[in-house]
């Protein structure tokens, strides 16, 4: 199976690399000193479940040169969705599967009018990583799943045969009928945990003890929960509570990678996690004044620091 990967950070690069070792014939696309790295001392991928390296690897920075490929993991940045899909055209096939793997719910939907309605999946992935150097992931915890699927919930060939891969890549893989319900039950958790950590630039280990701070977990994710269910995504019922108890045993140094984009002066990905949140309450009638909060906090940071 010929997999590109498409944006070699946290996610493409953990979850890449686990494919590669399985026996997938996978192409990284990163660039710079990330890619140099690569091709000299190969992709490293450690943390809590072990260490991976990939060496060699094969890399570019180039997305002409891979070619039609079976599975595309398109793993950007938000902001980054709709020029990365243009550059990505020649590697889509008849057959292709293109799964974004991004924060917020509404990737597939704009990926759709540049690669067309065949080409993509739905998908969601739980994992915490981000580049630690150069040709390096560092992971925190264990938890590494992927769920994907079709996006009208019908079976098929490539799903089940990325799927059969995973499995063998040893992290936890669903093939779900219902992916747009996989999507917001993560949307939940990351509205909370990415403007919460964003905002004090804490891991959740120094914040759910304190239950002011617990609070603002509970507003955003209890808000998240009654506009996904206002907007009539079925199964969301007690989500809310669900990750809020995860969040107590939950390993304490994680923070969302809005906070590490933010702590870096980076751009961040606020109008796609708690400004979305904000625009359909809007939209719906629901209020969402915490979501409303951390837009109104964090907004002059969405195109890094501020000079």
């Amino acid at each position: 199976m010929r997999i590109a990967v498409i944006g070699t950070g946290g996610v493409g690069g953990g979850f890449g690399a686990a494919l590669a070792k399985a026996g997938g014939d996978v192409t990284f696309l990163a660039r710079g000193a990330h890619l140099q790295a690569m091709r000299e001392h190969g992709l490293r991928v450690e943390g809590d479940r072990g260490n991976t390296l990939i060496h060699p690897v094969q890399a570019t920075d180039d997305p002409a040169s891979i070619g039609v490929v079976d599975i595309v993991l398109f793993a950007v940045k938000l902001w980054d969705v709709e020029t990365a899909g243009a550059a990505i055209k020649g590697l889509v096939g008849p057959e292709t599967a293109v799964i974004p793997l991004q924060n917020g719910i509404d990737a597939a939907d704009r990926l759709t009018p540049i690669l067309g309605a065949k080409a993509i999946m739905g998908g969601t992935v739980g994992i915490s990583a981000t580049i630690a150097a150069p040709g390096l992931i560092k992971q925190t915890g264990t938890v590494m799943a992927m769920s994907f699927g079709e996006l009208d919930g019908r079976a098929s060939p490539r799903g089940e045969k990325l799927l059969a891969l995973a499995q063998t890549a040893g992290f936890d893989a669903t093939l779900t009928p219902a992916i747009e319900t996989a999507l917001w039950i993560k949307f939940i958790m990351l509205t909370g945990v990415s403007g919460v950590t964003a905002l004090t630039r804490l891991p959740i280990g120094k914040l759910r003890d304190d239950p002011d701070t617990f609070n603002l977990f509970e507003q955003t994710m209890r808000e998240t929960e009654a506009v996904g269910r206002a907007k009539g995504v079925p199964g969301l019922e007690g989500i809310a509570e669900k990750h809020l108890a995860g969040l107590r045993t939950s390993p304490p140094t994680i923070m969302a990678s809005m906070a590490h984009d933010l702590i870096r002066g980076n751009r961040i990905e606020l109008p796609w996690l708690a400004g979305r949140v904000v625009s359909l309450g809007k939209a719906l009638g629901v209020p969402t004044p915490a979501n409303a909060f951390i837009l109104a906090a964090l907004k002059p940071y969405v195109n890094g620091t501020p000079a």
